[in-house]
């Protein structure tokens, strides 16, 4: 293993300035955690350059996409061969495990503001789906069943028993499924983002202008980071039959998950439905919801010190 994560080149961080706004600082204050159900609030007034410093100068950070952040340095990296393709993770930190995966198209420097504010108190691993990021497409297909035999397969290669797990987006999903089907390796869930089935998605959802600027970035991204930057069209034709035909969760297999969950959602989701997050909450035994405020489905990059609060209050239960 090597000690220090891959960095991007910084014309990544430039590739679509005319979509991102300013990161915010990971020292800013973060606000204190919602009750069950309630919004989370934004940062305090008078931060800046953060989430409430742009919306006073007129754009809201639900309109932002700001900068994907670089994972921190001094990592512990490497790349292992699971279920017929190899992935990418990283290790930062020690304590209680903790796993985040990152969406559709993206990698885990998504997570990098949350890596970084949590790795002080939590062995904190990340991964690259199979086929995103510095993961090859090397065949077997895409599908959420699969993406959890391949974080299965990640822990085992780790020693690890269980993890909690943060999911945002296909991440989220793919957290569900895990605890649907795998109970004994999740210790705890929180789903950010997902759907249980296709009907849970906001029509033409991904033609927003973010989610498209999203899909650029992704691509530039994918062309440094990748070792096999040309199989980008194999991974978005591939992400994009998947999406179209899963997940399927019902509320019998939702009921399967025994680990404490939080199912959060974005006030302005441009692709989940508004009340879904509610609806899989409902279906999976004692979860509680939560609403991050003022934010989309790109919520981590648009208010780190909410989401970061929402997560230390999860991890905390």
């Amino acid at each position: 293993m090597s000690r220090r994560p891959p960095t991007r080149r910084s014309a990544i961080a430039a590739c679509l300035a005319v979509a991102a706004g300013p990161a915010l600082a990971l020292g800013e204050p973060e606000p204190p955690p919602p009750a069950d159900g309630e919004t989370a609030p934004g940062p305090p007034a008078g931060a800046a350059p953060g989430a409430a410093g742009r919306a006073r100068r007129g754009r809201p950070p639900r309109l932002a996409l700001p900068p994907t952040p670089e994972l921190p340095a001094g990592g512990r990296t490497g790349s292992t061969a699971i279920n017929g393709t190899i992935l990418f993770f990283a290790e930062f930190g020690a304590g209680e495990p903790v796993l985040f995966l990152h969406g559709g198209f993206g990698n885990a420097n998504h997570w990098g503001h949350q890596v970084a504010a949590l790795a002080g108190t939590h062995r904190v691993l990340v991964m690259d789906t199979r086929g995103h990021g510095r993961s090859p497409v090397m065949g077997g297909g895409f599908g959420f069943p699969l993406f959890a035999r391949d974080v299965e397969g990640l822990l085992d290669h780790l020693g690890l028993a269980a993890v909690s797990i943060v999911g945002w987006s296909d991440g989220g999903i793919t957290g569900l499924r895990l605890a649907m089907t795998r109970p004994q390796r999740v210790t705890r869930l929180f789903a950010f983002g997902a759907n249980a089935t296709p009907g849970g998605l906001i029509p033409h959802g991904s033609r927003s202008p973010l989610f498209a600027a999203y899909a650029a970035r992704c691509k530039a991204e994918y062309a440094t980071l990748s070792p096999a930057p040309e199989r980008w069209p194999e991974l978005q034709a591939g992400l994009s039959a998947m999406w179209r035909a899963e997940p399927n969760y019902g509320r019998a297999d939702l009921a399967r998950i025994t680990a404490p969950t939080v199912v959060a959602a974005a006030e302005h989701d441009e692709l989940i439905r508004p009340g879904h997050a509610a609806e899989i909450a409902r279906a999976i035994p004692r979860a509680r919801t939560v609403t991050l405020g003022g934010v989309s489905h790109f919520a981590m990059l648009q208010d780190p010190p909410a989401f970061t609060a929402a997560l230390r209050t999860f991890l905390a239960t």
